[in-house]
């Protein structure tokens, strides 16, 4: 069982919010996504684990349980090259739940016409295996999100 835990402070809303339709829909996998500060912050791990793909936008955490989790930072952000976020890991990393993994800043991503939402997603997960889903209401860096059995 690996509880997964939220990467930024912000408002859980939830992946039927996310302005994307592959985030919305699912597609990627089930999870949540939270509308984050508007403040330049640090995106933590939501899981101990390893960094299996990374990218100034996003990145994956691999737990023990071969659970990988997705978190993605804004829509769209791809568009954008890296500019605003800063890597502060390097891929094949070992990290532990909370360790800052991308430095960025959510109202720079706005200013640039781009959604600051961030799905955070259990890659190849099926709906029935997560439980206690936070889609409403404020969260802290390292509250739980979900719990993936």
């Amino acid at each position: 069982m690996t509880t997964v835990t939220s990467p930024l402070a912000g408002r859980a809303v939830g992946l039927a919010s996310v302005p994307d339709p592959v985030f919305s829909g699912a597609m990627v996998g089930p999870g949540t996504a939270v509308d984050p500060v508007r403040e330049p912050s640090e995106a933590v791990s939501p899981v101990d684990g390893v960094i299996v793909s990374l990218h100034p936008h996003a990145f994956v955490v691999v737990d023990r349980q071969g659970h990988g989790v997705l978190t993605h930072l804004g829509i769209d952000t791809v568009q954008l090259n890296g500019e605003g976020f800063e890597l502060l890991v390097n891929k094949g990393d070992t990290v532990t739940r909370g360790q800052a993994v991308v430095r960025w800043n959510p109202a720079a991503v706005e200013a640039a016409g781009k959604s600051p939402v961030c799905p955070v997603v259990a890659l190849e997960a099926t709906a029935e295996s997560l439980s206690e889903l936070r889609e409403t209401g404020d969260v802290k860096a390292g509250d739980g999100l979900f719990v993936w059995k």
